[in-house]
């Protein structure tokens, strides 16, 4: 793929866009969004062409919660329908704050967003053990309503409380993007390209031989980091809510990390220093990137994204 520029993937954290407190009103997403896209149009300005992925947690578990609390009077839809939906959403709020911050800076740029399909294994070991928790939290009378009358998986995962429960749903490592030739299209025309939504909405092949959608989620970095490959970028940036990786963390041991080699991260990985469901699929996909071939890959905060890529804020992956 013929490059004039240097290309970075970044991938936006969901938390980046309704922060832990909010409620995720349409206002308080929209401001998020606005200092998102206030830092990413640095890497713009500074002739980086950019390609953005980001997380939708918050935002599909609350329409699981709409689909719920409607279901009595409009047919509720499939988790792979919220999460193509939540993609729109998303992409829309993004596409239109980063035309508006280019506007006011006179660049003329295409911002679009693609719908994601990330394919993977049907016969992946997720499937028979789901673990990803997703939705609301549950009392005990209504999780074993929810496991009888639809037949959710559901497991507790908090220590007490009077809801402690989830649903949980299969997380499967994804494979590929179905539209990279699209993607690779948009990309080579200079095109600033929103994709990958929420890990994709995760499809399977199925035994027709035909894409089908199903009930689970595709982690959004592991699936930012196919995106990476997808474009050939020199640079994957995962930006999450801590300005760098922690070793030891929550011992008295703990420390920030600045850089890492593939085979020191590979190591740490094993060892258990990076939360599952956290820290350590952020880590997978970082030392995944730099072995398909990128330059480097960086862990860092929304505010010092810019900083990062100069080499002075951030966890560094390397070769």
């Amino acid at each position: 793929m013929k490059k004039d520029h240097k290309r970075i993937v970044i991938a936006l954290g969901g938390n980046a866009i309704k922060l832990p407190r909010q409620r995720g009103t349409y206002g308080e997403q929209l401001a998020s969004i606005r200092a998102a896209s206030h830092h990413i149009l640095e890497f713009i300005r500074q002739g980086f062409n950019v390609v953005i992925t980001h997380g939708n947690g918050p935002q599909v578990g609350n329409l699981l919660v709409q689909q719920e609390a409607g279901g009595s009077q409009v047919p509720a839809q499939p988790m792979h329908i919220c999460n193509a939906m939540t993609q729109g959403q998303m992409g829309y709020l993004l596409q239109q704050t980063l035309m508006n911050e280019l506007k006011s800076y006179n660049l003329n740029f295409n911002v679009v967003t693609m719908i994601t399909q990330v394919l993977v294994d049907r016969h992946d070991p997720d499937f028979q053990h789901p673990s990803k928790p997703v939705g609301p939290f549950y009392d005990p009378a209504t999780k074993e309503k929810l496991e009888s009358e639809k037949g959710w998986r559901m497991k507790k995962v908090l220590p007490g409380g009077d809801t402690p429960f989830r649903r949980v749903v299969p997380s499967p490592d994804p494979i590929r993007i179905l539209e990279v030739h699209a993607l690779k299209k948009v990309v080579e025309a200079g095109m600033i390209v929103i994709a990958s939504g929420g890990g994709g909405v995760p499809v399977i092949l199925n035994e027709k031989g035909e894409f089908e959608g199903f009930e689970g989620v595709v982690d959004k970095d592991l699936a930012g980091e196919k995106l990476a490959e997808a474009v050939a970028a020199d640079y994957f940036m995962v930006l999450t809510d801590v300005p760098k990786v922690k070793l030891g963390f929550g011992t008295p041991e703990e420390r920030e990390i600045d850089r890492l080699n593939v085979e020191e991260a590979r190591k740490y990985l094993k060892a258990g220093h990076f939360l599952a469901g956290s820290m350590a699929p952020k880590v997978l996909a970082c030392i995944r990137f730099i072995e398909y071939g990128g330059e480097e890959a960086i862990i860092t905060s929304l505010d010092r994204a810019w900083p990062a890529v100069q080499n002075q804020e951030g966890t560094h992956f390397v070769p």
